[in-house]
């Protein structure tokens, strides 16, 4: 069914306007920000169903860094997907930034993320033809053009793009790029590379940051002052913050971690040794 544009634009103007209400409500400190309950997601294959989580659950207070651990294949990965509504649950109900994000249609999904979530891959994921400013900056471009279309927004684009790219530079100052504005992603070391993913992720302000093992591509030094710096934005940006890592060094040092096994996460045990 093909949907008209005036329909499409009052669609993602009532999402956006539920995104809006339940940022700006008060939290309430007995409800977590991220809650997971009996989750279930199966996949069909040619040798029946592949079950990947059995009854999961999750609970993520606002302000905490969670780190989830496991072996490859456990489906960390597809965890966060569901959690940043890129994927969909076969089963259960998950609350990610006080959105049911099971019941979202694929365009209130784009709204939601766009406002929500930050995301971080592994892989930084840069459009190879636009500069780090540029790159940063998309996010906002996109989030503006589909107000515009919804208020019928006539002024010209070249306003509001120089406010996105004004704001993409003062992302990357604060992740130590300031220099490197005008450089392209080839032109960027790897870990540069990964601090400009992480202001793109961060530059429409959401409330969870989710990170796919942002730091399994870079040296171990590098990888370190990456974590530092996700912790450090963590935290002056008062962020809820799921880290997916295989990195043990730097997942004792997050709020507190969990291994994801046979479907479930469970508590850590390491983690009470870390510093406070």
């Amino acid at each position: 069914m093909t949907i008209s544009p005036q329909a499409a634009a009052a669609q993602a103007s009532r999402v956006s306007r539920e995104i809006e209400s339940r940022a700006s409500a008060p939290s309430s400190t007995e409800t977590p920000l991220i809650q997971v309950n009996g989750l279930r997601k199966s996949y069909k294959t040619a040798r029946g169903s592949l079950d990947l989580f059995h009854d999961l659950d999750l609970q993520v207070e606002a302000g905490e860094l969670v780190a989830i651990v496991g072996q490859s294949g456990a489906g960390k990965s597809t965890l966060l997907h569901i959690l940043g509504a890129l994927d969909t649950p076969s089963a259960g109900t998950v609350y990610c930034a006080s959105t049911n994000v099971a019941t979202l249609t694929p365009r209130e999904a784009a709204v939601f993320r766009n406002r929500e979530i930050g995301y971080v891959w592994q892989f930084h994921y840069l459009l190879p033809e636009f500069t780090a400013q540029e790159n940063v900056a998309m996010p906002l471009l996109a989030q503006r053009t589909r107000k515009s279309a919804v208020a019928g927004d006539r002024s010209s684009p070249l306003g509001w793009k120089s406010e996105a790219m004004a704001q993409a530079a003062e992302w990357l100052k604060e992740v130590g790029l300031e220099d490197r504005c005008d450089h392209r992603p080839g032109e960027l070391s790897g870990g540069e590379q990964q601090r400009v993913a992480l202001a793109r992720a961060l530059v429409c302000r959401p409330r969870v940051l989710l990170a796919d093992e942002p730091t399994g591509d870079l040296d171990s030094t590098t990888a370190a002052r990456v974590f530092e710096l996700i912790e450090g934005v963590h935290k002056s940006h008062h962020l809820t913050s799921i880290l997916v890592t295989h990195n043990m060094d730097l997942a004792v040092r997050c709020t507190r971690t969990l291994r994801l096994e046979n479907g479930q996460l469970k508590p850590f045990a390491t983690t009470s040794s870390k510093p406070n």
